[in-house]
């Protein structure tokens, strides 16, 4: 194949190996010949599972070769962020603490990956414990943004952007408690899906928020993320929080195109204090599904700042409550910006229960309503841009990197990343598609339709 095999679509790797012109052996050589080759510079893997992953790329080829195809996944190369525990491949969540956990299960995401015959070519680099949008790690060194590895690649899942949009996986795992899928989606130009609160199993990850963590897929490109969410979706008995829901084929109306598609764009709070560039992009980008057919309409959305406060007020307090056994105790061993958020925790117990009923009372469909006649609402993924590497290792540093992806995470609605643009200082610009409760194929649509609308992203310039 001419083609750089390492920037093909998940789809496209996928027909060349059912068809026997591509072999998962060679497919992974290649790729681990592309993170060889870019991990000096980019540092987005903790771990490369280089042994276990060529057994399983062998593995691949022989059951494909003796017709056990087991679907678009198999013998793909993927990775995940290193919080989701992998059975006899240390687990470090970007801690010192975790540096020497070594899992003896699989969380159930990367279990479910296992089934459909992916390959697991390593574990990603992650802001510590997943507390923080830089992915600026005392531990294990800075993960670098692919276009311009002076500045932050967001996160808290900046490896798992990284590696997909460097093409160093076809695929990877993130987890989103407050953008951390989306916000690293959108500074390194790739596609990040967070489901649903509920249609992705929690099973086996290290917690940030157990009220709000949402697993997700990050790809690149719209189709390859409903692929890998219907792979890792459904209901899990070890997870309280999994949802007894049948999962839909993502695939099926995801090509059906912009017109019929109603989008909403809340007039106010979204854009107050977003940069008037990235605004821009992200407006220009809507326009150009309206000019393709679809309905735009400006709308209020007066619950907005009450969510993202009562995000904020749960967050802080349930990451204070999962370190508790080692914060402040083993203070010395968190790095500067993890134990001064943990240690800044003032949030009283009335406001964590108001926080919380808002929470429930959105789940249970009032965040729904605010859609009105709506399918999905379209806005800026992140209103900031990219910080450099040393400005994120500020402590204390005021931002609102969140501002506009945590409300999603209060909701639990399903919410996407998709690349809309460039800034004039070259980092991608993301905008962001939520719809209702379960409903992930209306927001895969109109990312989709979008996608389409734009035309072909260019990769980073390694």
């Amino acid at each position: 194949m001419s083609e750089d095999i390492t920037r093909l679509s998940i789809e496209d790797a996928a027909r060349a190996i059912h068809e026997r012109q591509l072999s998962p052996v060679t497919l992974l050589e290649a790729t681990l010949a592309r993170i060889a080759s870019l991990e000096p510079r980019l540092n987005a893997f903790v771990t490369v599972t280089t042994d276990l992953a060529r057994q399983q790329a062998r593995r691949a080829e022989s059951e494909i070769g003796a017709g056990h195809y087991l679907g678009a996944l198999h013998g793909i190369p993927v990775a995940v962020k290193d919080l989701f525990a992998t059975r006899g491949v240390r687990t470090t969540a970007g801690s010192k603490i975790l540096r020497e956990w070594i899992p003896t299960e699989d969380a159930r995401a990367v279990r479910k990956l296992k089934d459909a015959g992916a390959v697991l070519v390593g574990k990603l680099g992650m802001h510590e414990f997943a507390y923080g949008i830089s992915s600026v790690n005392p531990h294990f060194g800075d993960v670098r943004n692919p276009w311009d590895q002076t500045k932050i690649p967001g996160g808290s899942s900046g490896g798992s952007a990284v590696a997909v949009a460097s093409g160093e996986a076809f695929a990877t795992l993130g987890s989103d408690t407050g953008g951390s899928i989306r916000i690293p989606a959108s500074l390194c130009g790739c596609v990040g899906l967070k489901p649903t609160y509920g249609r992705v199993s929690v099973a086996g990850c290290v917690p940030l928020s157990w009220s709000l963590d949402h697993p997700g897929p990050l790809t690149r490109s719209v189709r390859d993320a409903a692929i890998v969410t219907m792979a890792i979706a459904g209901r899990d008995p070890s997870d309280p929080a999994s949802a007894d829901r049948d999962v839909p084929d993502l695939l099926e109306r995801i090509e059906a195109g912009p017109r019929g598609v109603h989008i909403g764009v809340p007039r106010d709070w979204v854009w107050d204090e977003c940069d008037p560039e990235i605004a821009g992009v992200a407006r220009g980008a809507i326009e150009a599904l309206e000019r393709a057919g679809a309905e735009v309409r400006e709308l209020a959305w007066p619950e907005a700042a009450a969510y993202a406060k009562a995000a904020g007020a749960i967050l802080a307090i349930e990451a204070r409550a999962f370190h508790d056994g080692a914060f402040p105790g083993r203070s010395k061993e968190y790095g500067p910006l993890v134990a001064a958020r943990l240690a800044a925790t003032e949030v009283d117990a009335t406001t964590y229960a108001a926080s919380l009923q808002l929470l429930l009372e959105a789940r249970a469909g009032a965040a729904d309503v605010s859609l009105g006649e709506c399918d999905v609402l379209a806005m800026p993924t992140v209103p900031s841009r990219a910080w450099t590497i040393e400005e994120a290792k500020v402590v204390g540093r005021p931002s609102e990197w969140t501002r506009i992806t945590r409300v999603f995470d209060l909701t639990g609605q399903p919410a996407i990343s998709v690349p809309c643009g460039l800034t004039d200082d070259g980092i991608p610009v993301g905008l962001q598609f939520a719809g209702r409760m379960w409903d992930e194929a209306a927001v895969l649509r109109a990312a989709r339709a979008y996608e389409v609308v734009r035309g072909p992203y260019p990769a980073p310039p390694l």
